[in-house]
């Protein structure tokens, strides 16, 4: 069984790989720009749902045209961001494009946000939402992590909002935890956690077939 990343974003590319690292044997992970060139995919959706399953779908059917899927392929999508709550839940959905789609950029503008509310902290939480397009039917799930966010970064570890992240129960930002730490807790861990349980489920439809 292939499974095939829609996603450019190496950091993320990175993570998923590491957190299904024990799956090796299950299904062979790889990017959907090594099949095809890669193509802008507009995320006009109102949630993270949406957005992961708009990408998904829209890689798998590609894939279908050039006839480049194998029966058991599944496409696999991941839209997250973070939600703060004395902002009113932003940046939301426009987690990645908050300042242009810059990473140093997106967080300068969040950090800069948080800095003018009257503790300069706020409760916020991580969403990942998982979009699987197969022969099978498109699915779903999601994976979430609440904390708190600070005005100051800390860290060097991780990417995009990991410096100003503080997760409930811990004292450092995620950017001053390991990667094998953060890959424990994060939203996209239990996100891929649960959509595990689906790619099983979907491999052994193809075995029985």
């Amino acid at each position: 069984m292939r499974l095939i990343l829609a996603s450019s974003n190496s950091n993320k590319l990175r993570e998923i790989k590491e957190i299904y690292h024990n799956f090796k044997d299950t299904f062979e992970i790889l990017s959907w720009d090594s099949l095809i060139t890669p193509f802008e995919i507009e995320e006009n959706g109102t949630s993270f749902k949406e957005n992961a399953l708009i990408k998904s779908k829209a890689v798998f059917s590609a894939l279908q045209e050039a006839n480049l899927l194998e029966k058991n392929d599944v496409v696999l999508s991941d839209d997250s961001g973070i939600c703060v709550d004395l902002l009113g839940g932003a940046p939301g959905i426009y987690s990645a494009r908050y300042s242009g789609g810059d990473d140093k950029d997106n967080l300068k503008k969040l950090l800069d946000e948080v800095a003018k509310l009257e503790n300069q902290t706020s409760l916020a939480h991580y969403c990942a939402s998982i979009g699987i397009s197969s022969f099978y039917g498109d699915f779903n799930t999601y994976g979430f992590m609440y904390g708190s966010v600070i005005s100051t970064p800390k860290g060097t570890n991780g990417f995009g909002y990991d410096p100003m992240f503080i997760p409930k129960g811990y004292t450092k930002t995620l950017a001053e935890l390991s990667s094998e730490e953060k890959n424990r807790i994060s939203h996209r861990k239990i996100a891929l956690e649960n959509a595990s349980y689906l790619l099983r489920a979907l491999s052994q439809i193809h075995i029985n077939v």
